[in-house]
């Protein structure tokens, strides 16, 4: 099946994009599915990574870092007519041949997402997602894990994914695309 042509009975982007104004929304599978409101953890984990990523990597990097990225946090990024998704913290390259990401949804590929999992729906960020961005070629993909205190780091390679790193709280890791800077993984799970 060609990548525009989508079964009957399957959501698309006009179905997603037609939704009053509801926070979390994606559309995985051709199915509209409404991520829940964030725990604690989850939250604290996300926008901890947010802030690290965009302190050293973000725009021009702030004096602290490299810079080279663009970053965005819960925006709806286009990859298949059946599949827009809405990653917890998403990254291109400022060197990205598509440009700064603008739109809704985005449909430049992003170079780096990150999913902090969430109780409710671990298979999604494990499984379908894991798929379709492997599928299309996004160049790193981390999974923060509030409830095992677990940062899982994955480089894109045409066999399929590579795992590259699994660290824990309590260490201080180079977690690659973002490894020009040292990461102490506990500040993802609310260490001081």
């Amino acid at each position: 099946m060609a990548s525009t042509e989508v079964p009957a009975g399957l959501a698309i982007e006009a179905d997603l994009l037609a939704l009053p104004e509801k926070p979390g929304a994606e559309l995985i599978d051709g199915v509209i599915v409404y991520k829940p409101a964030p725990s604690w953890e989850h939250g604290d984990g996300q926008l901890s990574l947010g802030s690290f990523a965009r302190r050293y990597f973000g725009h021009g990097g702030g004096g602290e870092g490299p810079g080279g990225w663009w970053m965005g946090s819960e925006v709806d990024i286009w990859f298949e007519p059946t599949q827009i998704y809405r990653p917890d913290l998403a990254s291109w390259r400022r060197t990205n041949p598509g440009g700064k990401p603008k739109g809704r949804p985005v449909r430049i590929r992003p170079d780096w997402v990150c999913e902090v999992l969430s109780s409710s729906n671990p298979k999604n960020d494990l499984v379908n997602k894991h798929r379709v961005y492997q599928r299309h070629g996004v160049g790193h993909y981390w999974l923060v894990d509030p409830e095992a205190a677990v940062l899982t780091v994955y480089r894109w390679q045409a066999e399929g994914y590579l795992n590259v790193l699994i660290a824990t709280a309590g260490e201080t890791v180079k977690a690659e695309p973002f490894d020009a800077v040292e990461l102490r993984v506990g500040t993802l799970f609310g260490e001081d």
